[in-house]
């Protein structure tokens, strides 16, 4: 586990690598990590020095509300992905996707992929079906690499 076993727990994490940082203290790998992802999107930056306030916030898509640290997540576990190359072939769509914009772009682009993913294993009770997810990320470059020749 990240940081534990709750939402709490996890929330927590990512205030403290922030306020770590933000301290000048010496961090963790694991915080370095967190930081570097928290310093890409400065429009997170109000709701993680909110402290405790932000641990209890349930963040409502339907209201059109955003959840850092959900975002933030999926993020880090994208580039936990490519950095193993798990699925298989994750690395090489991640690059296709990154030659038409950059990095952290082409994160963005395969985050519905991984949402689905993750949205169907849970809504199955099951571990995500690493397949079908590389199959929705290989449809997104595929469709990706149509549009960048025309």
């Amino acid at each position: 586990m990240l940081f534990g076993n709750s939402r709490d727990e996890l929330r927590r994490g990512w205030l403290q690598a922030w306020q770590r940082a933000r301290a000048g203290s010496l961090l963790t790998a694991l915080e370095t990590q967190l930081v570097t992802l928290i310093r890409e999107h400065p429009e997170y930056h109000d709701w993680l020095e909110r402290g405790e306030t932000a641990l209890n916030t349930e963040f409502s898509p339907a209201g059109g509300q955003s959840n850092p640290f959900l975002h933030l997540s999926m993020h880090l576990a994208l580039r936990e992905h490519v950095a193993t190359d798990r699925p298989t072939g994750i690395a090489h769509i991640h690059r296709t996707l990154a030659t038409k914009t950059d990095a952290h772009s082409a994160e963005h682009a395969m985050m519905e992929a991984l949402g689905k993913a993750l949205w169907e294993s849970q809504r199955a009770g099951r571990a995500p079906d690493e397949r079908r997810y590389l199959e929705d990320l290989e449809r997104l470059a595929t469709s990706s690499s149509a549009r960048k020749g025309r």
